[in-house]
């Protein structure tokens, strides 16, 4: 079968921070080219929507599928759907991704039959079976698969992360993937899942609280097989294994591989697994994202990060002494007046840690969504990118952009003014004499992108597709209840007794790369606690690695914010889709939601 699958366009923040390449999508790519089926690939990201057109008209693909880890793009997919069904007439249609997995009855609704299938979970179980299914009209037998006839069963995991390879060759333009002064970057995925449950995140919520960890030896060799002199780790939280960490280290080094890193952590995980982070230094790791989410202990009591102010700034020296450029970010409450906003500026301009703003938004698949008591004031996908507030603000609407475009402005100015951007010039003058021109533009294009008059205009648009009304409910749900994945089913049974793994600290867990593992005891820190069975507590910082649905996924966490002569940018997002990877990929990022 002719397969086109395609990853929407950029966000606010991928116009100028980083622009990721979408490794879910790529793996997903691969399930079915394994398959026998002939497949191509459209990033909307590099591409246009011209080439996307032509590609319909002269592929005459007899399937499409789109990505949808970003509420912000369903939209768009929906009128790619209608394009793709005037094109071609029998051209079976196909959503998949993080956040449409929570959604999808609802999206399959909106787009008036544009869409015959929503499919829900990681992308690379669902894709063959979905295919092979169509002839017989039977799409809505396969599991994870939402239709108008009805849906299959719960979504099935993947035994093992390890396969299949990312089709990165299906890939045009790759030169176009960066995130800060890492250009061109590309990605890779070391872990699935994340075994904490912070509040505004659905990462756990995806994966029904499994964690899977690549082999070493598979992830050095597809870390030999990548051209690109940077990467991007997209692991939620990297290296909470200190093991799992030292394994891939070693695999590395005997091969000899050496490139340039940017990964995400959280502050308490860098704390206890220093030696392996300064290992990695040594193998290249120059950037680190660390969502901190808030500054004081009830904000971070408020998203349940399990985690003191004081090990954040700990995490902070540590990566100081290691000599590892750090981006932090914070989650903007619509709640803040201008003397809040006025003291992260004033925290901002005293660290040399790059600080990046996003607001916090409830998402489905959350718990704040179900529990969120300001109602939403508007429900329109494309507002639902961590930069628009979608929930009432203290201060009127249009100075609550001019207060948060102002405080990133400023510490924008700290990063890419004109001390930092001349101590940038040999990076710069590097990057432009290999025809790298990401990083330039990033430099000077803030102004354009992030405009209050722009954000607040927004909000005046015509709305067509909107999200759901959220369910009424006095308590939050259970968490089982916000499962897209179940452990037990499929696959994804933990092992426990003989043979499996419990290392201290953890509750049952497979061996690498198989099954799921499960960490953590209910309301304990995941790394210090919880025994088998016991379902996990925790909360998930940084991108979203995860696996998801269809048309699987991949791609961009976050947001990332300055770049400077360290020039890194952050990524990480607050309450928003997470970058995602996986068979389809991926979540919540570190601030939030999906």
């Amino acid at each position: 079968m002719r397969l086109l699958l395609v990853h929407p366009s950029a966000l606010m923040y991928s116009e100028i921070f980083l622009r990721l390449e979408p490794l879910g999508l790529e793996r997903v790519a691969a399930a079915a080219r394994d398959a026998g089926h002939t497949v191509r690939v459209v990033d909307l990201q590099v591409l246009s929507h011209k080439l996307l057109d032509r590609e319909l008209r002269s592929f005459q693909p007899e399937a499409l599928g789109i990505s949808l880890n970003y509420l912000a793009n369903i939209p768009e997919a929906i009128e790619i759907a209608h394009r793709a069904k005037a094109a071609s007439p029998g051209c079976f249609v196909f959503f998949g991704g993080h956040s449409v997995s929570f959604v999808g009855d609802h999206v399959l609704e909106q787009a008036e039959g544009a869409v015959d299938a929503i499919a829900r979970g990681e992308g690379e179980t669902v894709v063959v079976p979905l295919l092979e299914a169509v002839p017989d009209d039977a799409a809505h037998t396969v599991p994870g698969v939402v239709t108008a006839q009805g849906r299959g069963p719960a979504p099935r995991m993947l035994e093992s992360i390890d396969s299949p390879r990312p089709a990165r060759d299906l890939m045009r333009r790759r030169n176009r993937y960066f995130i800060g002064e890492l250009d061109p970057c590309a990605s890779i995925e070391f872990t699935r899942g994340c075994p904490w449950d912070c509040s505004f995140c659905s990462a756990w919520t995806f994966y029904g609280r499994s964690y899977r960890r690549a082999a070493p030896e598979a992830a050095a060799e597809e870390m030999a097989s990548i051209r690109e002199p940077n990467v991007f780790i997209v692991d939620d939280v990297a290296f909470i294994k200190p093991d799992h960490g030292h394994g891939i280290a070693a695999e590395l080094e005997r091969r000899n591989i050496r490139k340039q890193y940017y990964l995400e952590t959280r502050a308490d995980v860098l704390l206890r697994n220093e030696e392996v982070f300064e290992r990695w230094t040594r193998l290249g790791l120059r950037y680190m994202f660390l969502g901190m989410e808030a500054l004081d202990a009830d904000g971070l009591d408020q998203f349940r990060k399990r985690i003191s102010p004081d090990e954040n700034f700990k995490a902070l020296e540590t990566a100081r002494r290691l000599g590892i450029s750090v981006a932090i970010n914070l989650i903007v409450d619509p709640g803040w007046d201008e003397e809040q906003f006025r003291l992260v500026r004033e925290f901002a301009m005293t660290v040399p840690e790059i600080v990046h703003l996003t607001v916090m938004t409830p998402y489905p698949g959350t718990e704040v969504w179900h529990t969120e008591s300001r109602q939403l004031t508007t429900r329109d996908y494309r507002l639902f990118d961590i930069q628009h507030a979608v929930v009432p603000t203290r201060l009127p609407l249009e100075q609550f952009y001019r207060e948060l475009v102002r405080t990133q402005a400023v510490i924008n100015r700290k990063h890419l003014g004109l001390r930092t951007a001349v101590g940038a010039l040999g990076i710069l003058g590097r990057h432009l004499a290999h025809g790298q021109t990401n990083f330039a533009r990033m430099l000077w294009k803030f102004s354009r992108v992030y405009n209050a008059n722009r954000q607040f205009s927004d909000h005046a648009r015509p709305v067509r597709y909107e999200l759901p009304l959220p369910e009424r409910r006095t308590a939050a749900p259970g968490r089982k209840e916000l499962f897209v994945h179940t452990i037990g089913r499929s696959g994804s049974r933990p092992r426990t007794g003989a043979g499996a793994q419990a290392p201290a600290g953890s509750g049952t867990e497979t061996p690498a790369g198989s099954a799921a593992e499960v960490t953590a005891g209910t309301g304990a820190d995941p790394l210090a606690g919880g025994g088998p069975g016991a379902e996990p507590a925790a909360t998930a910082a940084g991108t979203e690695t995860a696996a998801a649905t269809g048309a699987g996924t991949g791609s961009t966490t976050g947001t990332g914010s300055g770049t400077g002569t360290a020039t890194g940018t952050g990524t990480g997002t607050a309450a928003g889709d997470g970058t995602g990877t996986g068979g389809g990929a991926a979540g919540a990022g570190s601030a939030s939601g999906q």
